[in-house]
């Protein structure tokens, strides 16, 4: 027992000072990067006028008060502050106040919790194996797990449940040929739901939200998809199957955004980022499952049916997650977050009760929420208009978008959609049976399942970048395999097996890669005040490239055969190496002042770091010659500087080279 408790301390001190770092990085004092910074200049400080510095000074500090905004405040003043915010909210109960002037005080420093006496000692556990054990937690929480990972097998699943029944819908249709109308047609109607996230569905995101809540949208957006699933199955021409696949993509939408926020906004701080991590993981999982019902109903008879009962049943069993999310959104508490944007204090402390085992840990999360709420409001007192034309006029934001929009473009156009919702077609044409073809791409489906789990663990230890630049080359090279493979004659075994074994390569090498890192990478890269219009703008990206993947692939297919439409994309997955080699830097644990430091570089810098790291790694690793890593872009040219001196003017600075 005593070696047990001795252990605990270490792991307890070792975490404490990783903490202390990293509150070191974000609570207004820059990191050792920025300490010893000189911000390049990009011309004169004096070509910018003295209000446009200003106001770019503003937004820095209102980034980096967002970043910790409870930076330089000591023990009695943050116990003040939460004993004035417990009484703003009424909760003046002698129980309630002490929570909140306990927590405040936690907040501040969550590691230096040893020197408050009024600690009891079962409090002084929690808070320990918080730290030491983040997967312990109340059931409830796990019950927002649960419900946010069925949100995202019910995406999985309306994504691929189309794979297998549109070999049958289409003939049913009367548009099973090859010439050009119908091929625009099947592809029409297998793209409309992300037609519609694009345009409509990803922009109803924030009003359902403001209206329904966290719960109430998702509980509306899976109802959508559930009412949308049911009428998609009982259509007899295409296009009523176009109008309710339409239709589904008002649920597509905003469920994608909101579940995600949803997990984050529930969670522990230290839970977070493996939650928010796990909608990617869970949506393969939904696509695993969409084709074991493709394949489980494909023997199923018409029965009388008109057109068929196997691909209603196929289009219809989506809509079974989705009727499993309505009945459990409303079991689990609403987000306290969103209950803090309605000034409803009481209930918001309520609903993180149950997602803590403390008052204190409770009272601790939701003053510091309250507290990054305020600074948020301060931050978003720029008008929206104003945010958008930021968005494109600040360098540091432009350059941001730059990366985030390859990300997301390129998670479209690296192909792996044309596997997930075309693979039976490309089986089939591959020389396999109906049957055969809906096997091979439920392994498609178990590969990028069981591929993405580690992406949870390597997105943050590998890097964005360079699982980024590992991968690209890879799927471009199983991309050519797969096309290259139909050159194979059909009545050689091997033909279909090659076809088989590049898609499941491209899987394993997408899972890791080009599957996780846009959402995350576009979550972070954008300045806290300007996030929400950045990531709609990321979001309806990838929707609409989607809907332009889905619509013209059968065309394509035509038009080019598997060789050419197949080798189309391995080309664009070279072109996506190279855009983020020049374009994407990496953004694995830099605080919000080093990503500042990073996108207001010009982009000429960072493609000139780009081909200095590709020159690196050919000499050190092909020739074997021991030469020096290029410096990266922000820090190539710093000269050294006093940390007051930094602090003091890094501000100015900032903004004179900010455009």
């Amino acid at each position: 027992m005593e070696k047990t408790n001795h252990e605990s301390h270490a792991r307890l001190t070792t975490m404490t000072s990783e903490k202390k770092e990293d509150r070191s990085s974000s609570s207004g004092s820059p990191p050792a990067e920025i300490e010893h910074l000189n911000i390049k200049a990009s011309g004169h400080p004096g070509q910018h006028s003295a209000a446009s510095d200003e106001a770019l000074r503003e937004r820095r500090e209102a980034s980096q008060k967002l970043a910790n905004p409870l930076a330089g405040l000591g023990p009695d003043q943050l116990a003040a502050m939460g004993e004035a915010y417990a009484r703003q909210a009424g909760l003046t109960s002698d129980e309630d106040m002490r929570a909140f002037r306990l927590g405040a005080m936690i907040a501040g420093d969550a590691t230096e919790y040893d020197g408050i006496a009024e600690l009891t000692d079962r409090e002084r556990k929690v808070l320990e194996r918080e730290m030491t054990h983040k997967w312990s937690n109340p059931s409830m929480l796990y019950w927002v797990i649960i419900i946010c990972s069925l949100c995202a097998a019910v995406q999985g699943m309306d994504e691929t449940v189309v794979n297998g029944a549109q070999i049958f819908y289409k003939v049913a249709f009367g548009i099973d040929t090859d010439s050009q109308r119908d091929t625009w047609l099947v592809g029409l109607c297998n793209g409309a739901p992300y037609l519609c996230c694009a345009f409509i569905g990803c922009w109803l995101t924030d009003p359902m939200n403001k209206i329904f809540g966290r719960r109430g949208t998702i509980f509306v957006s899976c109802l959508i998809s559930a009412l949308a699933c049911f009428w998609q199955a009982f259509t007899n021409t295409w296009y009523h199957m176009f109008i309710a696949r339409f239709f589904l993509g008002l649920g597509i939408g905003p469920k994608s955004a909101t579940t995600p926020m949803f997990a984050a906004e529930c969670s522990p701080p230290r839970l977070r980022g493996a939650l928010v991590m796990q909608w990617q993981m869970w949506t393969a999982f939904g696509i695993m499952v969409g084709y074991i019902a493709d394949l489980a109903f494909y023997f199923v008879p018409a029965r009388g049916i008109p057109l068929g009962l196997n691909w209603r049943l196929m289009m219809g069993s989506a809509m079974i997650p989705a009727v499993l999310v309505c009945l459990l959104a409303f079991i689990c508490p609403e987000s306290p977050r969103w209950y803090l944007t309605k000034s409803r204090h009481k209930d918001a402390f309520a609903s993180v009760c149950r997602l803590r085992f403390e008052k204190i840990q409770a009272a601790r999360d939701l003053f510091y929420t309250h507290t990054l709420l305020e600074a948020e409001r301060e931050a978003m007192s720029i008008g929206a208009g104003n945010r958008l034309k930021e968005l494109f006029t600040i360098r540091r934001n432009r350059n941001a978008m730059c990366a985030s929009e390859i990300v997301m473009f390129m998670q479209q156009f690296c192909g792996v959609n044309i596997i997930a919702y075309f693979s039976s077609q490309i089986f089939i044409d591959a020389g396999y049976s109906e049957v055969s073809a809906l096997a091979a791409s439920l392994g498609f489906g178990v590969i990028n399942w069981l591929f993405a789990i580690p992406a949870v663990y390597t997105i943050d230890t590998f890097g964005r970048r360079n699982l980024l630049l590992t991968t690209f080359p890879l799927m471009a090279l199983f991309m050519f395999f797969t096309g290259f493979s139909f050159w194979i004659p059909q009545s050689s075994p091997a033909h279909i097996a090659c076809v088989a074994l590049g898609t499941y390569l491209f899987g394993m090498v997408y899972s890791p890669g080009e599957g996780p890192v846009p959402f995350t990478y576009s979550a972070e890269a954008y300045p806290l005040y300007i996030r929400p219009i950045g990531m709609s703008l990321a979001t309806a990206t990838t929707w609409f490239f989607n809907f332009v993947l889905a619509v013209t692939w059968p065309s394509m297919l035509a038009a080019f055969g598997p060789q050419g439409a197949f080798g189309w994309y391995a080309g664009w997955n070279i072109v996506g190496f190279v855009l983020v080699l020049l374009f994407v830097p990496e953004t694995k644990e830099r605080t919000l002042e080093e990503l500042d430091c990073v996108f207001d570089v010009p982009l000429r810098s960072h493609a000139a770091y780009g081909l200095a790291q590709a020159a690196y790694f050919w000499r050190r690793y092909v020739f074997r010659w021991r030469v020096p890593k290029p410096a990266l872009p922000h820090e190539e040219g710093f000269e050294f500087r006093e940390k007051e001196i930094v602090r003091q003017r890094a501000g100015q600075r900032y903004a004179s080279g900010m455009v």
